[in-house]
């Protein structure tokens, strides 16, 4: 009798516990089922065979930040790399290339993982033409960018566009290494 009294104020604490959101488990889609390998043993409770999901009927989301994510090519997402990781551009064009299209692909992943974050999306440009021109293209760039994110799914309200066309150089210089770092979308959290 002491053991099952014990062992029911045990799973009452920790429905408690779970209905406060004070242990919170982050739960991941990725777009698969996801299974735990044969075997496997869910989540135990004080050595029962009850898991975690039995006790609070379904799994919360957690709202904190998910710093690290595995993409499915295996690569990881964190904030250093969102805000680092810039999308280039050939000379006098705001079309993204497939290399830019999958860095946008990941970036949507992590910001639809963390749904509190928002984000300005910089245009940039080389040097060469007018400031008015460059300023047009820079928000050509960032528009695009902005609307490829939109189309996968990244609400309007998270993502807000500015271009500083040639006035930010990533890389000075006259010559094509540094016209190709200068022409991008760069990301800032807002």
């Amino acid at each position: 009798m002491y053991r099952r009294w014990v062992f029911f104020s045990l799973v009452i604490c920790i429905g408690l516990i779970l209905t406060a959101g004070g242990c919170q488990k982050t739960v991941l889609d990725t777009g698969a089922a996801t299974r735990p390998p044969a075997g496997a043993e869910g989540d135990t409770v004080a050595g029962s065979d009850l898991r975690e999901e039995d006790l609070a009927g379904q799994a919360s989301v957690d709202e904190s930040p998910v710093d690290e994510i595995v993409m499915a090519d295996g690569t990881v997402m964190n904030r250093e790399r969102f805000i680092n990781q810039d999308i280039f551009f050939e000379f006098d064009s705001s079309v993204l290339s497939a290399e830019a299209q999958a860095i946008l692909k990941a970036k949507a992943e992590w910001m639809t993982r963390n749904p509190h974050l928002n984000i300005i999306i910089e245009g940039h440009c080389d040097n060469r033409g007018t400031t008015e021109y460059n300023l047009a293209l820079g928000e050509r760039r960032a528009e695009g960018v902005k609307r490829f994110l939109l189309d996968l799914g990244v609400p309007d309200r998270r993502a807000r566009t500015i271009s500083f066309g040639e006035e930010k150089p990533l890389a000075l210089g006259d010559d094509e290494a540094a016209w190709a770092k200068n022409r991008r979308a760069h990301f800032e959290f807002d």
